[in-house]
């Protein structure tokens, strides 16, 4: 199979249920930046740092193709074959390992500046993105239904990070610069 087809020279691509549209139409913006999500995450596991959450994280990753899919497929076109779903269960696992993670953190005060080492900076950079691509998600769900579930996992992803980017911060041994805002 040749990777490339040429269908999209002209600025169009197909939804799954084969619809043409625009490449920058809103629904393949949000489903491009949850693949820019999952190329961060796929930085962020790829750090030593992370070795013992290699595994957890690639089931991240699987959940943001399962979303990519899912934002992919035509609304008012079924597919042929189903397409993979976010569970709750997705959710309750994140919000699981945040609660592990915290167990050893210190108590939040402040905002925390990003930063500290470049392991925890890339982390910080998937949560942004993770943002963006959440409201890009709620701005799609303004026009057209979009799974709860989906904007909540993405919601806690998000929180997730931030939680993962403490913990590394907490297990480098870097310090977690609080922000003290000018008076």
């Amino acid at each position: 199979m040749k990777i490339y087809t040429r269908a999209g020279d002209t600025g169009q691509t197909a939804l799954i249920g084969g619809r043409r549209v625009s490449k920058a139409d809103l629904r393949i913006d949000a489903y491009g930046t949850v693949d820019e999500l999952n190329a961060w995450i796929g930085l962020v596991r790829d750090q030593p740092i992370n070795s013992q959450r290699k595994e957890f994280l690639k089931e991240i990753q699987d959940r943001l193709f399962t979303i990519g899919a899912e934002l992919a497929t035509d609304p008012e076109k079924a597919p042929k074959r189903p397409v993979p779903s976010i569970v709750a269960n997705d959710v309750f696992l994140l919000e699981q390992a945040m609660d592990t993670m915290d167990i050893d953190l210190p108590e939040l005060r402040s905002f925390v500046l990003p930063g500290g080492h470049e392991s925890v900076s890339f982390c910080h950079l998937a949560r942004t993105v993770c943002r963006r691509a959440e409201r890009m998600v709620i701005r799609l769900n303004e026009e057209f239904l979009i799974d709860n579930l989906v904007i909540q996992y993405l919601n806690r992803l998000s929180d997730y990070l931030f939680v993962l980017c403490r913990k590394m911060s907490y297990e480098l041994d870097v310090e977690e610069v609080s922000w003290k805002p000018r008076t």
